[in-house]
Formats: structure tokens, sequence, C-alpha cells
């Protein structure tokens, strides 16, 4: 009889793995579709070809909720660049010619008017039509600038095999070798003048994208190079190229990835990190923007240093990808919202402290975007752990719920159920494009292909 119990045990609890199973299986083909229906209809066919710039060529930058276009429409480096790799993406994924036609016209002003054509590199802003603009800031250049120049020009490369695009690429990197790179300590000055050299950084009140940070060096301006250099490597696999991507790899997994699986955000020029954590309280949280979590960069990294892993074939594959998975579960840990779903912006932790206070309760859009990637990226990596699978339909369905504008297209800058205020707010600024949703999308395609019919 015991036998026969345990036998009967055994057979429903295989059944009910096999039912579960069956129901994921399901899920993941409805969500396959439902994504690729979103991609083309709310991000591709909503933003093209509208912010395509028939007049001055480029794209156009500002629009109001309901798509309208709004304010002078300068174009930025990072905005520009965005939309030439997300139309150089969609055309690889689709095999459409009218995305490569649209990544053509965006290659062409990125050439002419954005690129510094007597000290190298890409000026960081320039006007509608490609002129030098008023502002004091106008002929800065940045490493996090320059790393989108090369990322988008590698991928437009892989769609157009124009020999031009990977030149500038190439070009682009030797610039941020000779002027950008740092000798002593390793890793990349952030904040340039136009001729190269390095620009003492400074503390502001300010959080606008012109103000110069507090440290020498960044996370977010070194997981864009991680990025950049992993986007050129599989088109120019040359040895300098190959070691500094190494370098970056290692730099941002052992030394910017805190042990709790968080990144520090600013450093000084040898590495040692801005803090403001022995501070008096009234003090760190003035200085929040320069000292605290920030769970989408969280999130970004662990993909972009899977993705390094791949293309270097690094032989440290554990050690990165457990690291990469502990940076997901401190995202889901602590930023995850167990109520409507989603990841919050921002938290901050003491020293020595489990804890973690979260500072910006927003859902940010890219934020949401690279949590939808991480998941199922993890879930693949880890296929024996089921939250992972489990979190990323509900970050799906949060997605669908409160990001999407179902009604003119587009995604709200952050989710309506903590900021219901952004159904008014534009739909596009310099900062606010349609990279990280497309990018996730297309990753999450290619990941629902290879695994929904055997789960």
């Amino acid at each position: 009889m015991a036998i026969n119990n345990k036998i009967r045990l055994n057979f429903v609890a295989f059944f009910i793995t096999i039912m579960i199973t069956a129901l994921n299986a399901a899920d993941l083909k409805d969500v396959q579709k439902r994504i690729n229906q979103s991609l083309r209809h709310d991000i591709l066919e909503t933003w093209y070809p509208l912010c395509v710039d028939t007049k001055e060529g480029g794209f156009l930058s500002s629009f109001s909720s309901d798509w309208q276009p709004e304010n002078s429409q300068d174009k930025f480096l990072v905005n520009q660049t965005r939309h030439i790799w997300t139309l150089s993406a969609a055309a690889f994924f689709y095999k459409d010619t009218i995305y490569r036609n649209m990544a053509d016209q965006g290659f062409q002003f990125l050439k002419n008017c954005m690129r510094d054509s007597v000290y190298g590199g890409f000026y960081m802003l320039r006007s509608r039509s490609g002129e030098p603009v008023n502002y004091a800031y106008r002929d800065e250049k940045r490493a996090y600038g320059l790393a989108f120049a090369i990322y988008a020009l590698s991928a437009y490369y892989q769609i157009s095999k124009e020999n031009e695009a990977l030149k500038l690429a190439v070009e682009t990197f030797q610039w941020l070798e000779k002027h950008s790179y740092d000798t002593d300590f390793g890793g990349y000055m952030e904040h340039l003048t136009r001729t190269g050299d390095w620009l003492e950084p400074s503390v502001t009140n300010s959080t606008a994208w012109d103000c110069r940070s507090s440290g020498w060096k960044d996370q977010n301006s070194s997981i864009h190079l991680l990025e950049a250099f992993t986007a050129l490597y599989k088109i120019w696999p040359d040895s300098l190229l190959r070691q500094r991507l190494t370098e970056m790899f290692v730099l941002i997994r052992d030394k910017i990835t805190n042990h709790q699986g968080s990144l520090i955000l600013f450093f000084q020029r040898n590495w040692e990190p801005v803090s403001y954590q022995d501070s008096t309280e009234t003090i760190r949280s003035a200085n929040y923007f320069y000292d605290h979590i920030s769970f989408g960069h969280n999130l970004e990294t662990a993909y972009l240093l899977i993705e390094a892993m791949h293309v270097l074939n690094h032989p440290t594959r554990e050690k990165t990808m457990n690291i990469a998975k502990k940076m997901v579960d401190h995202a889901l840990t602590y930023g995850w919202d167990q109520t409507y779903g989603g990841f919050y912006d921002a938290g901050y932790a003491l020293k020595n402290f489990d804890t973690v206070t979260i500072i910006n309760k927003e859902k940010t859009w890219w934020v949401q975007a690279e949590g939808l990637n991480a998941l199922l990226l993890m879930h693949k990596l880890f296929p024996g752990q089921s939250v992972y699978l489990q979190t990323f339909l509900n970050q799906w369905q949060y997605i669908d719920q409160y990001l999407i504008d179902h009604k003119y297209g587009g995604w709200y800058w952050a989710g309506l159920d903590r900021s219901p205020e952004q159904i008014e707010a534009p739909k596009a600024v310099q900062w606010k494009i349609n990279y990280h949703n497309t990018r996730a999308m297309i990753n999450c395609l290619h990941m629902l292909k290879d695994i929904s019919f055997s789960e």
C-alpha cells in the first residue's frame, strides 16, 4: 500500500509538472505573439517614419503625448545614434529595407553634420540643421556619446556593409584610445574638450544631461563602452579592441559591481568610489544622484556582461553567470513592486545593511524594458528556477497595462500606476527614445523562439 501511494504521489507530481509546463508554454507562445505585434505597432510604426527629419536629415527628437512635434529639435548625439541603432536592428531582425533606408539617411546626417572633421570624434549637440548651438557645452565630447556612435555605426554596418560606417566606428574607438583612455588606472574618462583634453569633474545641483558628474569615471559610460566594444568586435576582431573589451568586462564585473550585486555609480580617477554613506542623512539625500542603487542599470549590466562573455568566449563563464544572476536577484529582492509589478527606479542602502530604502518609486520605461530582457535571459540560463519565467510574464503584463499607450502608441515615460500624470507627458524627448524597449523586445523574441516550444 505504501509503495502504491508513493507511486501515486509521484504520478500526481509528474502530472502537475506537465500541466504547469504546458501552461507556461501556452503563455510564452501568447507573449511571443503579443511582443512581436507591439514591437511592430507600438514602437516601430509609431516612431517611424514620423521621427525622420525629411527637411534637414537625421531624426526629430521631441513629440507631445499625442505625437505632435515640439520645441527646437536640436540634434543630440545619443538620440541620433540610438535611432540609427534601432532602425538597423529592426532592419536586421525583420529583413526589411524600409528600416534600412531610414537608417541610411540617419547615417548620412551623423557623418556629415555631427562628426568633428577637424579634431575627430562626434559633437554631443548640434542644431536641427547640424550647425553649432549657442550653449557653453556645445563642443564638449563624452565617452558616453562616442560609445553610442560606435554602437550605432557597428549595427548599421551589419545591414549596409558600408565601409565608411566601419571606418568611422574604428576611428571613434581610436579617438577614445588616444584621448579618453586612462593609461595609469584603466578605464575611460567621461568628459572631454573638443580637442580631447580631460575636463575636471564638478558637483552641481543640476541633474540635467549637460552637468558634469562628481567623479572622473562612472558606471554608465563604462557599461555602454562595454556594449559598444562588444558590437564593434563582432565586425572588427582587432587585438587591441579585444584587450580593451576584456578590460572593461572584468572592470565592470569585478570592480564596478559590488559584492551585493549592485553597481557603484561614480569613481575618482583611481577607481575609488564616490560615496556619501558616511555622511549625515541630509548630505546623503542631497547627493542621491551620485550615490544610489539603480535597479535598471543593474538589470541592463547583467545582460551586457553575458553578451560580452559570449563574444569574447571568456573562460570565466560560471563566475560571470553567477554575478549576472546576483544582479538580477538583487533587483528582484529590493526593487520589484510586489503589489503592481514593475521595477522601481532607485533605492539606497547603508554600509553593512541588508535592507534597501526605495528613494524613487517611479517605474521608468527603460528600466522595465531592461527588466523584461534580463528576466527572460535568467530563465534561459537558469531554467530550473521558476521565479524568472513567472516574473517575466508578470513584467510583460505590467508593461502592457501601465506603460504602453494603446491609444496613441509608444510607451509612457513611467508606469501609470505610480505616475498617472505621465499620460499627458511628452512621448519623445532628447533622452527618451526607443532603443531600450526595441532591443529588449527583439532579444526576447529571439529567446522565445528558442524556448517557447520546449517549456
